[in-house]
């Protein structure tokens, strides 16, 4: 039971309770009795027991932490004794290291001093040597015969021959030129071959790859006049067989790239080295490219569009140049950086000379090319057409001396409605000006830049305005038949004026985005396009001018010989509709006022209609001024006035301006006076459409009335007067 006990207590961790609940469970199934009674003493003489047991225990643990503890007391006294001991052994320790680095700091300050006097002892012993040995070759050079030292003729110690061969070289400049001469030649050729000896040395080192012996010649090279010689090799060598795809200009930044790298490991002066490696390029490689892509003058589209495509392939790579801080933008003489536009101009090579020139030439000799295909191709023969009031005064002559003879004196052509004008043909026209004066802004001066745009101007002006739209205007005013035509006269005048506004716009819209940016003084330029376009504005106000006189000259016509008097004067019972004169001039007007709605816009279309029917309305109003109206003919008048109303005016989107409205609902309201009943006359005279006018208009108007006379009507119009 004893280590029963012994191994409960040592348990983690130890409940008292819970070891006191074990006992009595064992306790309880030693004592157990039939029918589950249990023996109590039994149990009293268990726990006895164990608290016997567990006394015996305490003491026996006691005993053994007792000794325990001295044996813990007897290795801290061993412990202590032997830290004490390991304490003054450092403490000597440290006083011995204290001693030997004082020693070794006078031992140092001894050995400093000594190595200063030693070396201020060596230099002018390792001076006169070095002189000892230079007299030595010196006297090699100045002995007959050749040069036999193992220096020069060992290629293993070519470094240490450049070496020599250049301090005696510049020595050599100091010596008397009588005495020595031989002297000086012998070693100033020794200097030649040596230096060939480094740069063919060197280039070998290049093909190899070898770049700390490229470096290590570099800096050799330096101390000679022929250092260049060694970057020119570098550069031949480097540019060898390169650059000789399609696209040339793709290559040149990866290949500068890749060398910049490598010189700046091999040479001392790395930036002016790569900018005479770009200068070589441009000047050498781009400008023969350049001069053999530019060689054929033949066509002069293509050398113009080839020349626009290397300047700006050029210009493209400087500006990849100098976003890559290879190439200056600016320049700075002072470190040899290269300027942007010095690098252009040299690979160009002055072929933009006369540039302007040939540029002029092809626009204008394109832009009569597609004027003379598109005329050939409507199989016109351009005419000399002669403008002035003259000429204007004996055509319309000639058209009335015709009408009233019935022959066709003015000849009177309309073309059958072509226009002679082609938005497709601006078009190209406008895009072969672009493309002009794109290339005009790159490639010319800024001396040449003005001049060569107005040139341009003038010529796009003159083919695309004047050959073209004005040419067109004026076949346009020809066409358009005179006042006095007893046909309805067929006016193609206002597609022409359509076609021409549109041109008008795609031309002021290309002379804002391609002529102004090339100019910096514009002044000129905008005069020249106003007094164009003001020259074709009077055109097609005269055009529109003539087509509305023609319009309202066919209907006064017209009405005159078509119109009877028993048209408003009839007899008996009979419908009241619009006159048969009145149906055909509506028909027609119908047709020409949608005409007018479909090729008008804006200004022209407001103008236009006003002006259509201010006219329209005076001619039909005078026309009612010569008959005389019954009831049954007022009626008839009023049903042409409102057939009148409805095609002149429209409405909707085909809506006349208002005060077309107002005279057509005046002129109504007129024929109504010849309708009502006398004792309403006073009264619709001074009605609010009426009201307005001059009472001498409603006399005159209502005088036009069969009953005038016989109801006397003047005495229902006294209080008017």
């Amino acid at each position: 039971m004893m280590n029963q006990y012994l191994k409960e207590l040592e348990q983690e961790p130890f409940d008292p309770d819970e070891f006191v609940e074990r006992m009595v469970r064992r306790s309880m199934q030693e004592c157990r009795l039939q029918d589950d009674q249990f023996d109590p003493e039994m149990i009293h003489d268990i726990f006895t027991q164990a608290i016997q047991d567990l006394k015996v225990l305490q003491e026996r643990q006691e005993r053994k932490c007792a000794r325990l503890e001295q044996d813990v007391q007897e290795e801290e006294k061993l412990y202590v004794a032997k830290l004490a001991e390991i304490m003054e052994q450092h403490s000597h320790c440290v006083n011995v290291f204290s001693s030997l680095d004082e020693r070794m700091s006078r031992c140092g300050g001894r050995a400093l001093d000594v190595g200063e006097k030693l070396g201020a002892a060596r230099a002018p012993r390792a001076r006169a040597a070095a002189a000892r040995d230079l007299l030595s070759h010196l006297a090699n050079f100045l002995s007959p015969g050749p040069v036999l030292s193992d220096v020069f003729n060992d290629p293993n110690k070519l470094n240490e021959a450049a070496d020599v061969i250049q301090k005696l070289y510049t020595i050599a400049q100091e010596l008397p030129p009588d005495k020595f001469e031989v002297a000086k030649n012998k070693i100033e050729a020794k200097y030649d071959e040596i230096e060939r000896n480094l740069i063919e040395e060197f280039v070998r080192a290049q093909n190899q790859g070898n770049v700390a012996k490229m470096k290590d010649i570099a800096t050799i090279m330096t101390n000679f006049k022929g250092y260049s010689q060694c970057v020119d090799a570098y550069i031949e060598t480097s540019q060898m067989n390169t650059l000789l795809g399609k696209d040339i200009f793709a290559a040149v930044l990866p290949l500068c790239k890749k060398n910049y790298t490598v010189i700046s490991s091999v040479f001392p002066n790395p930036d002016q080295v790569i900018s005479k490696f770009v200068l070589n390029i441009f000047h050498l490689k781009l400008q023969k490219y350049i001069q053999t892509k530019l060689a054929d003058k033949n066509d002069m589209d293509k050398y113009l569009r080839n020349l626009y495509d290397v300047y700006i392939s050029t210009q493209k790579v400087c500006d990849e140049l100098v976003a890559a801080n290879l190439v200056s933008a600016e320049g700075n003489t002072t470190t040899g950086d290269l300027r942007r536009e010095a690098l252009v101009n040299g690979a160009m090579a002055g072929a933009t000379d006369g540039y302007a020139a040939l540029e002029i030439r092809r626009l204008k000799a394109v832009l009569s090319n597609s004027l003379n295909v598109y005329y050939n191709e409507k199989q016109h023969v351009k005419k000399q057409i002669q403008g002035g009031g003259f000429q204007e005064l004996r055509r319309d002559l000639q058209a009335v001396i015709g009408t009233r003879a019935n022959i066709n004196i003015a000849q009177i052509e309309n073309y059958g409605g072509e226009t002679f004008l082609s938005e497709q043909l601006v078009q190209k026209m406008l895009n072969d000006a672009k493309t002009s004066f794109t290339r005009c802004k790159t490639l010319c001066t800024p001396n040449e830049l003005s001049g060569t745009t107005i040139a341009l101007l003038d010529a796009l002006i003159q083919n695309l305005l004047i050959e073209h739209v004005d040419y067109a205007l004026d076949l346009g005013l020809q066409s358009i038949p005179i006042a006095e035509n007893k046909s309805p006269p067929q006016i193609y005048f206002f597609d022409i004026v359509n076609q021409a506004n549109k041109i008008v716009r795609m031309f002021g819209e290309h002379f804002q985005e391609s002529v102004l940016p090339c100019l910096s003084k514009q002044g000129e330029c905008i005069q020249r396009k106003n007094t164009i376009m003001e020259q074709l504005e009077n055109k097609l106000d005269a055009g529109l001018e003539r087509a509305i006189s023609a319009i309202v000259g066919w209907v006064k016509l017209h009405l005159q010989t078509e119109q009877k008097k028993t048209d408003f004067k009839p007899e008996g019972d009979i419908d009241t509709l619009a006159s048969s004169a009145c149906v055909a001039v509506v028909s027609y007007l119908n047709s020409v006022i949608e005409k007018i709605h479909t090729e008008l816009e804006g200004e022209n279309l407001h103008a236009v209609s006003l002006e259509l029917a201010v006219r329209l309305h005076r001619v039909i109003y005078d026309h009612l001024q010569n008959f005389q109206f019954n009831s049954a003919g007022a009626m008839i008048a009023i049903c042409d006035v409102k057939e009148y109303r409805s095609a002149v005016c429209g409405r909707g989107t085909r809506s006349a301006p208002a005060p077309a409205h107002a005279l057509f609902d005046t002129l109504h309201a007129l024929c109504n006076l010849l309708l009502v009943k006398p004792e309403n006359l006073h009264q619709v005279c001074e009605g609010e459409t009426l009201a307005e006018l001059d009472h001498s208009i409603l006399h005159n108007f209502i005088q036009l009335r069969s009953d005038y006379k016989s109801h006397k009507l003047s005495n229902f119009l006294k209080g008017l007067s």
